[in-house]
């Protein structure tokens, strides 16, 4: 045994303490307020760096390429950037991707991408000590916005600041569930139909002759270019329709930034998202339109859309049923649905992961936005819309001005 005398603790023991708080600071983790174009642009390649590394499958609407995208589109006089960025040793550890916006008179703070972007996350380092890092971005966050409301739509329940959020009480509203397909389950596609039910599998190919009866039928993955682009543009018009035909009023779908934004998105070289586009075409029509987005073994599914004239033959599942079969091909374990959970998506899922939105308030006005406005109104006049008859929804939809997603 290696005795230690009281001499060596008196004299080196201050020194290793002096030694660790030196390390310590040359560690110390530097936040910064993104707040320009210019400034955003130049985080790309760490911004890359940190996806590539650290980022979860259902984080793909957190990556650069698809938030410059955004940039193109929907950043405007309204809306400024207010994205949060760690670094440590000059090496990006974490960005909360985030705006400022006004918004019924008040300043609010949202995650980037609204309404495109269907998960809201922070891109973080794996790491034992990434709640301090989320906790040092929320503090900074607070000191240096100065909002009145911090309103962070479609978090998933697995996402990397779902626990903050709960930690910090968060009010949650608007509850939903992400359908998914564990594709991991089974060796391929053909095994993995085997779950469904025989009268499912018949309804599938008797609607199939129905629509080889009209003329050849083809399924076809698209490669980004100016054809995925127009073909993408022509699945926000088939949304369109089809929302129209229903009823339905949805401001993101009606605003034209969404059709050129998922254009671009498409037929973009430069920017790679994982763009996934892909047509089931009958007689040389588009019978149904596929937008997904591919990242590290997950395909987001953001846009499913048919051909109203042939909804009898249900071209929409007869597409995902080809997409899934892609996806085998492509090597992708997870075939997520998104939120909502619609009913055709559950006849099709094998689970689903919770999604709400959350609000914190950051002043005394922000406390009654939350408390008046999320908590009763909002959800009185969100009835109000999907229970009146279509006249009448027009001019709810006035008052109802919230920019959401579908």
């Amino acid at each position: 045994m290696i005795a230690i005398s009281g001499d060596w603790r008196q004299h080196a023991l201050p020194r290793l303490a002096t030694g660790f708080a030196a390390y310590a600071a040359a560690h110390e983790t530097e936040l910064q307020l993104i707040e320009s174009r210019t400034g955003f642009d130049s985080l790309e390649a760490e911004w890359n760096a940190l996806f590539e590394r650290a980022a979860d499958s259902h984080q793909v609407f957190q990556s650069f390429a698809w938030n410059c995208h955004w940039c193109n589109h929907f950043l405007d006089g309204a809306t400024r950037l207010a994205v949060v960025v760690a670094r440590e040793d000059g090496r990006l550890v974490m960005v909360w991707p985030l705006v400022a916006e006004r918004h019924l008179g008040l300043l609010q703070i949202k995650w980037m991408g609204d309404p495109v972007s269907q998960y809201g996350d922070v891109l973080i380092e794996k790491r034992a000590d990434r709640r301090r890092l989320l906790n040092l971005g929320w503090r900074y966050i607070r000191e240096h916005l100065r909002g009145d409301v911090v309103r962070l739509r479609k978090v998933r329940a697995d996402s990397a600041v779902a626990p903050l959020l709960s930690e910090l009480g968060a009010f949650v509203s608007n509850h939903a569930e992400a359908p998914y397909l564990d594709l991991a389950s089974a060796p391929d596609a053909a095994t993995y139909q085997e779950r469904y039910s025989a009268k499912a599998r018949k309804n599938r190919r008797r609607q199939r002759r129905r629509l080889e009866e009209r003329g050849a039928m083809g399924f076809e993955q698209l490669p980004p270019g100016k054809a995925a682009g127009d073909i993408a543009a022509l699945a926000i018009s088939m949304k369109r329709a089809w929302l129209k035909e229903r009823g339905i009023l949805s401001a993101a779908i009606e605003d034209n930034r969404l059709r050129s934004f998922f254009r671009d998105v498409a037929a973009s070289p430069l920017q790679p998202t994982g763009c996934q586009v892909s047509v089931l075409r009958s007689a040389g029509e588009a019978a149904a339109v596929q937008i997904g987005l591919a990242s590290k073994g997950r395909l987001a599914m953001h846009v499913i859309v048919y051909n109203l004239k042939l909804e009898k033959s249900a071209p929409g599942a007869l597409a995902i049923e080809h997409c899934i079969e892609q996806a085998y091909r492509d090597g992708i374990a997870c075939f997520d649905l998104l939120a909502p959970g619609d009913a055709y998506k559950m006849e099709w899922a094998d689970g689903v992961v919770a999604v709400a939105d959350h609000a914190v308030p950051m002043s005394q006005a922000g406390k009654v936005y939350i408390r008046l406005y999320l908590a009763l109104l909002r959800n009185g006049l969100k009835r109000a819309v999907t229970q009146s008859p279509p006249w009448a929804r027009r001019l709810l939809h006035r008052l109802y001005t919230l920019r959401e997603c579908g």
